[in-house]
């Protein structure tokens, strides 16, 4: 409930900056990430013990790999954007 309460208050101190560039992104859905699996952590917990059976566990599991990995996705695509749209160095090598 600590740790909701901590990635709960940052992903709102975050809000505003989810629209940035491709760090403050990660950021942003990292922290937001963790808050859900605060949540999802406790949810899964209450099903365990209410149905005996690991199911929730591994749906908690599910859903939060899924999250990762389309966190990761944005994350990659905003940054390879913010590249092709950054203007070229003066005085670097060519390749």
């Amino acid at each position: 409930m600590l740790a909701l309460l901590a990635n709960g208050g940052v992903a709102l101190l975050l809000y505003a900056y989810r629209q940035g560039d491709a760090n403050m992104r990660s950021v942003w859905l990292c922290t937001r990430n963790d808050a859900i699996g605060n949540v999802a952590v406790m949810l899964a917990a209450v099903g365990v013990f209410g149905t005996g059976s690991g199911w929730p566990d591994l749906a908690v599991a599910a859903v939060m790999g899924l999250l990762g990995v389309t966190a990761g996705y944005t994350v990659v695509r905003h940054a390879l954007a913010e590249i092709r749209h950054a203007p070229m160095l003066s005085g670097g090598t060519s390749r």
